[in-house]
């Protein structure tokens, strides 16, 4: 029996991919199962991105290997696209890294700056694939919570008590998925002062700022430039084009090249059709940006009516793909969404995936067309635990 490696020991695999062998399941048994868990975005991307990318499999250069830094015209749209976006000046040779997917990125700054035994800052409640990526480089996870009552920003005197000199990275992410936080500007200042004191890594995960956000903000608006603050982005959501896998890494020169170092080893470049469309994504006017958010403004507000049925308290100052609804009846999580997807043939994600502070919370996802989610609404007019 070949034993697998020791960093498998604490990961488990995904939730979503095992919750969905179960959904798909009872779907096949013929169960009119709706899906408001996964955010991965159901409406088209714009079409002349897709057509974009259909011409260029035209191109004699499209099907050869691609530079690991991806085209030089992909860059300059990345750069265009902060300047644009965040105000935030970068160049396209020393700042920009594209990725296939901003999922990757979270590995790879992992492998280029920890080691064995150095311990990486985790928010609680967040996206789970930062601690399953620390136990992956056998790095040691320390959760640092959040909570509603503080609007889900981080407690400087917790963060102090748990660093030591072990601490090599802090991963943030605003506007804050589980929850739609949007960034606090005092907050964003106080992480790069607080990391730069340490001389900690900070790396923020930044795909919903511009999805229901009026005022999009980038970790690289505050004291830019500086050499210890990356920030991953992604076309995933903002264009819909969750399964082309195209992201990107915005930072200081010197970490951009030790990134360069893993991802060279790890791929051959991006497939050149993918990019040529996603410059064209990336050249997107406020037109795109404000037709989009109309869609999920309206859907948001249906879901409203769903927390409503279910007696569910949220907020509405929020931002992202996600309501955030907390539970008020003496059930977990869990349990409450299993309820609602044996009773009500509906899936919710379970706060409690996201760690221990979203045990008491239920997210919904926009991704998911208005009519189904008016059937929703009327699955839960008669609610009953």
């Amino acid at each position: 029996m070949i034993i697998p490696a020791e960093r498998l020991q604490n990961t488990k695999e995904y939730y979503f991919s095992k919750k969905l062998k179960e959904v798909k399941a009872l779907a096949d048994e013929g169960k009119p199962i709706i899906n408001l868990g996964i955010g991965s975005p159901d409406i088209k991307p714009p079409k002349r991105v897709v057509e974009t990318m259909i011409k260029a499999t035209d191109d004699k250069k499209a099907h050869q290997y691609q530079p690991y830094a991806g085209i030089s015209d992909l860059r300059d749209a990345i750069r265009y696209f902060y300047k644009e976006n965040y105000n935030v000046d970068l160049s396209s040779d020393d700042n920009i890294l594209p990725l296939m997917g901003s999922k990757e990125g979270i590995l790879h700054i992992s492998m280029a700056f920890v080691n064995p035994g150095d311990e990486i800052l985790v928010p609680n409640p967040g996206y789970p694939t930062y601690a399953a990526v620390s136990e992956l480089v056998q790095a040691k996870t320390v959760y640092y919570e959040l909570d509603e009552s503080k609007n889900w920003q981080p407690d400087f005197n917790q963060l102090e008590k748990s660093i030591n000199s072990k601490t090599k990275l802090m991963w943030m992410n605003y506007p804050h998925m589980p929850t739609g936080t949007k960034a606090d500007v005092e907050t964003l200042n106080k992480l790069v002062q607080f990391t730069k004191k340490h001389n900690i890594l900070l790396v923020n995960d930044n795909p919903y700022s511009l999805i229901l956000n009026d005022k999009p903000q980038s970790i690289l608006q505050h004291k830019w430039p500086n050499e210890h603050v990356l920030e991953l982005n992604s076309l995933s959501k903002t264009f819909n084009l969750s399964g082309w896998r195209i992201g990107m890494l915005c930072g200081h020169k010197n970490l951009i090249e030790n990134v360069v170092k893993v991802k060279s080893n790890m791929d051959s470049g991006m497939f050149y059709p993918i990019q040529k469309g996603g410059i064209e994504a990336l050249m997107s006017t406020a037109e795109w940006y404000n037709k989009l958010n109309d869609i999920y403004q309206k859907r948001r507000a249906l879901i409203w009516q769903i927390c409503d049925n279910l007696n569910l308290k949220y907020r509405k100052d929020t931002g992202g793909l996600f309501v955030w609804a907390k539970i008020n009846q003496n059930k977990s999580a869990k349990e409450f969404s299993d309820l609602l997807l044996n009773k009500y043939d509906m899936f919710v994600t379970p706060g409690i995936i996201f760690g221990s502070q979203g045990e008491n919370y239920l997210r919904f996802s926009l991704c998911v067309n208005s009519d189904d989610i008016k059937t929703c609404i009327e699955r839960t007019l008669h609610f009953e635990l």
